[in-house]
């Protein structure tokens, strides 16, 4: 909800597959750093999960507060994982199922990953949804080379390294989507390039680094 009250255009979230299939918000494989205990993401059931930390939100949670309140997705799938390409497969068919609701909504949802094989998944099911390929270092330039995704995400450290970057990304036809743009004067620096959109952990400073009310 401090997303909400920031003015934030959007949320951006980790995915992850419990034991039973369940998709649901979390950065780690583990439990440990988030909830302060032992147990991984993948070999536990939803419902043990929900035991030791009723916090932890599940993707139908978080579409219907982004629906309600007309908020723009970006779902990081995260990899590698035991269950390789199968929260792709769980991803396609939530949002395919709730693609009417979505559309009447308004919204955006883009799905990322640091994983080729994971976007063109995607791509195979949901062929009209941004796609968005994650890089963090130049070294992963044949992915942004030979990725069908439609938009590149850069980390903005690498960016400002390499601003060349920017006009070949846009020279090849690709939005960019940055993170985790915190600075204000990366916040502006993102503005003055003409990035579409910028990840930060901090919306409303970024809000007031660009002069919005």
């Amino acid at each position: 909800m401090a997303g909400i009250e920031q003015g934030a255009h959007g949320f951006e979230c980790d995915l992850r597959l419990t034991k039973d299939s369940v998709p649901i918000l979390w950065h780690d494989a583990t439990m440990e750093r988030t909830a302060g205990c032992s147990g991984t993401i993948a070999a536990l059931n939803y419902e043990d999960i929900y035991d030791r930390y009723p916090q932890v939100v599940r993707l139908d949670e978080f579409l219907d507060l982004a629906i309600l309140h007309k908020k723009d997705l970006a779902l990081e799938t995260k990899h590698p994982v035991p269950t390789s390409r199968e929260i792709e497969s769980v991803l396609a068919k939530e949002l395919i199922s709730r693609q009417s609701e979505i559309l009447a909504s308004g919204i955006e949802i883009s799905v990322m990953s640091f994983s080729w094989l994971a976007i063109e998944s995607i791509r195979r099911s949901m062929p009209d949804i941004n796609t968005v390929m994650l890089l963090g270092s130049l070294k992963a330039k044949k992915r942004r080379r030979f990725t069908s995704a439609q938009t590149i995400g850069p980390d903005v450290k690498m960016l400002k390294s390499h601003p060349q970057f920017i006009d070949d990304a846009k020279n090849d036809g690709k939005r960019l989507f940055v993170w985790t743009v915190d600075d204000p004067q990366d916040v502006v620096f993102c503005a003055q390039k003409g990035i579409d959109v910028v990840i930060t952990n901090k919306p409303s400073q970024a809000r007031k680094a660009l002069g919005y009310p």
